[in-house]
């Protein structure tokens, strides 16, 4: 395997890059997890990807474990691979890493071979009606990659392969550059705070002096508290359970205002009484609590906005005539549109929150199985495990 100091060599070594750009010295195979059936992974050997035009090739330097890579892995969807589920498809999961480039395709000018980035997951198609208008998560082309069904959109991790492995290939359009003080723990937050970025943008983006409910301590839900912050949201009020007792305390440093435990009384009241009645603007769902959603409702004042950020593994019950008499606005995201990882990398690099907090454990990766249990139960606490590459 070509070491990063010897792809700096070879690009050093020819004027422009040339030599670099036509993938001197990068080895041919590398190790990449492969999902067999339902939760069940494999350490295999794979080609290494080539980039086509406008793509790079990423050697890959760390991935976190994300809550939608357990669905993935244990579930199958939102994944969709060749038009089914992404089982025995030889396909590799993984989707918030970073690394560096590693090989350009034709015509990339934006990025040289040796840079640092962080990738976002989303490569829409580009054609259709909603990636023109800028909403390449909800790409009406979604999982259309494949032979005879090529409609050029891209979600590594989710439809094309991920970054469990030691190369992967992205679209110059998901890069986002990583500063050479942050570390590649860090640098995999990117893409998590992007899509708490995303949430915030969606419910109104200019949220100085306007109040924030964000519910679920996970990851992504301390994020929505750095970055609400750090766009001066007031009060950001946290809820979690008992359990969450460490993420909240974490939560705490990312600037929180207030923090409510569920086992302490209802939320809706808490957030009634800090807000002195009235409710705040923002609710941010970051938890797939089955109540959580009907909760939010009633935190939000009249004509407040609501964000979903997380999974529900059920159908859930909702006061639509609340929702309705109240004006109030209810909105979904997936991902880390609008490429808010741009504006997450900005507020990350100038330490406007300490993102690093997140980041509990790290494992090499022979041991990404051992990664996604430590996710999934929680062992010793968990929050964002990462992958060492």
């Amino acid at each position: 395997m070509m070491a990063l100091d010897e792809i700096e060599m070879a690009n050093e070594a020819s004027p422009g890059g040339t030599a670099a750009k036509a993938g001197a010295r990068v080895a041919q195979t590398m190790r990449a997890w492969v999902l067999d059936g339902p939760g069940e992974l494999r350490l295999a050997e794979k080609p290494v990807p080539q980039p086509a035009a406008a793509e790079v090739l990423v050697r890959i330097g760390a991935t976190a474990v994300c809550g939608t890579d357990l669905e993935v892995v244990s579930r199958g969807a939102p994944a969709l691979v060749r038009g089914g589920l992404p089982f025995n498809q030889n396909f590799t999961p993984g989707h918030e890493y970073m690394g560096t480039v590693a090989k350009l395709g034709a015509g990339v000018d934006e990025f040289a071979v040796g840079d640092r980035v962080a990738v976002e997951v989303h490569a829409g198609c580009g054609r259709c009606e909603r990636c023109r208008e800028g909403m390449y998560t909800a790409c009406l082309n979604y999982g259309m990659n494949y032979p005879g069904h090529d409609k050029g959109h891209r979600a590594n991790g989710f439809t094309t392969d991920g970054g469990f492995a030691e190369y992967a290939v992205n679209h110059v359009n998901t890069l986002v550059r990583v500063p050479q003080a942050m570390s590649d723990e860090e640098a995999t937050l990117i893409v998590t705070a992007g899509t708490a970025t995303y949430g915030l943008d969606v419910l109104g983006g200019l949220i100085a002096g306007q109040s924030l409910a964000v519910i679920g301590p996970g990851a992504i839900g301390l994020m929505a508290v750095g970055v609400a912050k750090a766009l001066g949201a007031a009060p950001v009020i946290l809820i979690g359970t008992q359990r969450d007792r460490g993420r909240l305390d974490i939560g705490r440093r990312f600037g929180a205002d207030e923090i409510v435990t569920v086992e302490e009384g209802d939320p809706v009241d808490a957030v009634r009484r800090i807000t002195r009645g009235r409710g705040v603007d923002f609710a941010m769902e970051c938890s797939g609590a089955p109540k959580a959603v009907n909760q939010a409702a009633y935190m939000v004042s009249r004509g407040g906005r609501i964000c979903l950020a997380a999974f529900a593994h059920e159908p859930v019950l909702v006061d639509v005539a609340h929702l309705v008499s109240n004006n109030i606005y209810v909105f979904g995201i997936r991902g880390e549109g609008r490429s808010a990882t741009r504006r997450a990398a900005a507020l990350m690099a100038e330490r406007r929150f300490p993102a690093k907090l997140v980041h509990t454990h790290t494992f090499p990766l022979d041991e990404v199985p051992t990664a996604i249990r430590y996710a999934a139960e929680r062992v010793e606490d968990a929050i964002k495990v990462v992958v060492k590459i």
